[in-house]
């Protein structure tokens, strides 16, 4: 067996192969998958292999993969354009006839309405009618989200979004995530399968700001703005704006409660519960 990962030196697979490695796979049994050397120097040094391949240069996968392969697809991140990319390395994977084709998608597969999600359903679709083994990682929201700018937030003493007040939303940590895909690349009985992925609870922004008040002894309150707002707030900091569409979209999913759902499969696949939003708020206050 051998696990290869597309987007290997981004945060979430970097996780992942450490995981596997502290799992006992062979560094030897492990190919990243990066666009450059330099990206992967680090992944290199603790003896993983290397391929150097861009998304939107199909002719960089060829020769890839083998046909005993287990291979993780972690999207792009060109919202928009990641069909086309995600083509090159499933076409090179039919070529080769790999073991299991495993792709980071979004939660809610297929039902939900997200415009991120878009590129996520021709993917799927795409693996679908290649006929490999696939298995389906559809993560929730990443806490890490909302976590990355926590002295902001305290700074200006508000959550800001466009989520109604009872809006909910199940994250998980990055780290949850990459141990879920590490379970599914090195053990068996998981192909032709979608795992809806995301924490054991949900919360709301109220509830993160009262977190967040807690742990800082800073009020912070939540405030949900009208989405022209929010849109105007994001392209004003250098969000470009189709990508504050999708934000704001995410909101307005979170409140009709799309993201809101704890089926548990991240849990079960890991062994352990999802970390908690306080929990992922310490850690981010302590780094």
């Amino acid at each position: 067996m051998s696990i290869v990962i597309t987007g290997a030196t981004g945060q979430l697979g970097r996780l992942i192969i450490t995981d596997l490695l502290a799992a006992g796979v062979p560094a030897d049994g492990i190919t990243a998958v990066a666009r450059s050397t330099e990206k992967a120097a680090d992944l290199v040094a603790k003896g993983v292999g290397l391929h150097i391949a861009d998304y939107d240069r199909p002719e960089t996968f060829v020769g890839v993969f083998r046909p005993e392969d287990r291979v993780l697809l972690i999207s792009g991140t060109d919202v928009g354009r990641r069909t086309a990319q995600h083509a090159a390395v499933i076409d090179a994977a039919k070529a080769a006839g790999v073991a299991q084709l495993a792709y980071v998608g979004v939660f809610g597969g297929p039902k939900t309405d997200l415009l991120l999600a878009g590129d996520h359903h021709e993917t799927e679709r795409l693996i679908l009618d290649s006929g490999l083994p696939y298995t389906f990682l559809r993560n929730n929201w990443y806490s890490e989200m909302y976590t990355g700018d926590l002295a902001g937030i305290v700074e200006r003493g508000a959550v800001v979004n466009h989520v109604a007040e009872d809006g909910r939303v199940a994250t998980a940590t990055r780290s949850d995530y990459a141990a879920a895909a590490a379970v599914v690349l090195r053990t068996d009985g998981h192909l032709d399968k979608a795992y809806e992925l995301g924490g054991d609870t949900a919360w709301t922004f109220e509830e993160f700001a009262e977190e967040l008040t807690r742990q800082t002894g800073t009020k912070v309150v939540h405030t949900s703005v009208p989405a022209a707002e929010l849109k105007a707030i994001l392209t004003g900091v250098g969000v470009p704006e189709g990508f504050a569409d999708v934000l704001v979209d995410v909101d307005e999913g979170i409140s009709r409660g799309l993201l809101a759902a704890t089926p548990g499969d991240l849990s079960r696949l890991t062994g352990r519960p999802t970390t908690p939003i306080a929990d992922a708020i310490a850690a981010a206050l302590a780094s």
